[in-house]
């Protein structure tokens, strides 16, 4: 979210709710229903009592509206940016008023805009076609915002379509789309994109293993081991320019587990990355040939695993030229980074969905999606 405007507001919300609080107390029977009589200046033909009684409401309903009531000529507070989901854009509304203000189109064509039908618009929407094939649909998931000293600095957005790995970058100033990358490795997202704690990078996680060399390879346990693999992209970034530099970005490779949510360390924890995974399983599926579902196969250990990145300390390495290039792309395979520290594995509670980092940077939340601890 991006504040938009001072605290004052928020103060005389507050001594207005409280008012209307005591003066609703003062005229509603035990009930806490709104007793009848003018309890406000006439609206047209009806007074505040008349639509009370009509619409049977109680005090509680009338401060549940007063909430969320904001006048014209007063700003709200916030801009909440929320994924879209497969229709492919990023609504916002505003808080507390709730009132819709854009559909943001980020990987689908949006004709009350024009996006995608004139010259620039398409040739953005160009940048995340993959290996050539034009892709003008996506599944928007999982927000992220750029950050000074690991506070939200309202700057930019980032989004993750989850059906096709590409990132898309949003101006918070003029919210438009500034933008987009394709991953050269992956072939889902899952891990939404989030920001370090100076958005020197932005953290994009993939979801199903899949081989980095994208070839095909037919599908066993034997080469799924072999062939396929997770990962999570650091994505260099500019927070004045909001591009992002691919020259010297790189990849973490991970094993052939599910990656999930992302969360960068700060202050105590600087420098360290942590990814949620699950299906550490490391099952397929295949239900089809006698095999247990998906879902069952993918859940029968009691633990997953976090993925605990050094990113401080892999930037350097990567610099120093400890990396393969796979698909023109840097990657730091498992081998490299287990010897030089760089990669870690901690259990956590059995599929995992979401990974926090306090504000102080010495603890991690971690929540179980199938397991109620976390």
């Amino acid at each position: 979210m991006k504040k938009i405007k001072q605290n004052t507001f928020r103060n005389q919300l507050l001594a207005a709710l409280f008012g209307l609080a005591i003066v609703l107390s003062s005229c509603g029977d035990q009930k806490g229903t709104v007793s009848e009589g003018d309890l406000g200046a006439p609206r047209g033909d009806e007074s505040f009592g008349d639509v009370v009684k009509r619409r049977g409401l109680n005090s509680a309903d009338v401060l549940a509206a007063a909430k969320t009531y904001t006048p014209d000529k007063i700003s709200d507070e916030y801009v909440a940016m929320n994924s879209g989901g497969q229709e492919g854009n990023m609504p916002l509304y505003a808080v507390p008023s709730m009132r819709m203000l854009k559909y943001m189109p980020i990987c689908t064509r949006q004709p009350y805009i024009g996006y995608g039908y004139s010259k620039e618009t398409m040739d953005m929407m160009k940048k995340g076609f993959i290996d050539g094939q034009e892709i003008l649909w996506g599944d928007t998931h999982h927000p992220g915002f750029s950050e000074t000293n690991g506070v939200y600095d309202g700057k930019w957005a980032t989004v993750n379509d989850k059906a096709n790995p590409r990132i898309f970058v949003v101006s918070l100033t003029d919210w438009e789309i500034k933008d987009v990358v394709q991953n050269p490795l992956f072939r889902s997202d899952h891990g939404g994109n989030f920001y370090t704690p100076n958005s020197e990078y932005i953290m994009e996680a993939t979801q199903y293993p899949a081989p980095f060399d994208r070839k095909y390879y037919p599908l066993s346990q034997t080469n799924f081991e072999k062939y396929f693999r997770g990962g999570l992209t650091y994505w260099k970034f500019n927070n004045e320019t909001g591009k992002v530099d691919e020259e010297n970005s790189f990849t973490f490779e991970f094993p052939p587990y599910t990656q999930d949510l992302s969360d960068a360390g700060k202050l105590d924890s600087y420098g360290w990355g942590f990814t949620n995974s699950f299906c550490t399983e490391m099952y397929y599926g295949g239900m089809e040939s006698g095999r247990p579902p998906f879902e069952a196969g993918c859940s029968s250990k009691d633990v997953d695993y976090l993925h605990v990145t050094n990113w401080e300390k892999a930037a350097e390495l990567v610099k120093n030229g400890m990396y393969e290039i796979i698909n023109g792309h840097k990657v730091i395979t498992i081998d490299m980074a287990v010897e030089n520290d760089l990669f870690f594995l901690v259990p956590e509670p059995k599929s995992p969905h979401g990974v926090d980092v306090d504000p102080t940077g010495k603890y991690i939340v971690v929540a179980g999606k199938l397991d109620s601890q976390a």
